[in-house]
Parts: C-alpha cells; structure tokens; sequence
C-alpha cells in the first residue's frame, strides 16, 4: 500500500487482526474502506469531511447506513492498496504467510 491509503489499509489490516480474531489471510483478503479528501501534509485542507469509498463486499445496508450518519459516499474500483505478510509464531516455530487477491504477489520466507 502507498500514499494516504497505506495508514489506512495498515490500521486495518491491524484492526483485523487484534480486535477481529482474524487470522493472516483472512485479514487482507477482508473488504477495506478508504478516505479521501483528508488534510494532507502538502498543506491541502479538509473543508468538507472528505467522502468513504467502500469495496463492493459491504452490504447496502451498511453503505445506507453511514449515509444516514451524514458520510458522503463515493464509488470506484481499485485503489485499496495491496497486501503481502510474514508472520512469525515463535509459539509454534512456524512462519505464517498470506497475499491477498487484490494484486500479484506472494509471501515467501524460510
């Protein structure tokens, strides 16, 4: 992942992992949500809240939902980062890894 969304996607891949119970795979392969229209440290300036773009695999029901909170919602493909990890579990001495569906790659370590 790279520029704004590379925070995002990190916090919740994070956020997968730890408060969702999710295993390494499980937490890349899940739908991200990415912001757009944040200050930025180039000087631009949030005026509006910015606009949530949500992957496909959120339900309606969600997406109306945060509407009804006030969000602005915006619509697109791509642009929710990619994601390859190693994750070592010194419990079992075993390397874990994943790559998830959204571009090439693998996870590779010995």
């Amino acid at each position: 992942m790279g520029g704004a969304m590379q925070p995002q996607g990190h916090a919740q891949i994070v956020i997968n992992l730890i408060d969702f119970g999710m295993n390494l795979q499980e937490a890349g392969d899940a739908p991200r949500i990415r912001h757009t229209g944040s200050s930025q440290p180039t000087g631009e300036q949030m005026t509006n809240g910015g606009t949530l773009h949500l992957e496909s695999a959120y339900d309606y029901e969600t997406v109306r939902a945060l509407i009804r909170k006030g969000h602005r919602m915006g619509y697109g493909i791509g642009g929710y980062g990619g994601y390859q990890a190693i994750m070592w579990d010194a419990e079992n001495g075993v390397y874990y890894g994943a790559s998830e569906s959204r571009k090439d790659g693998h996870a590779a370590g010995y």
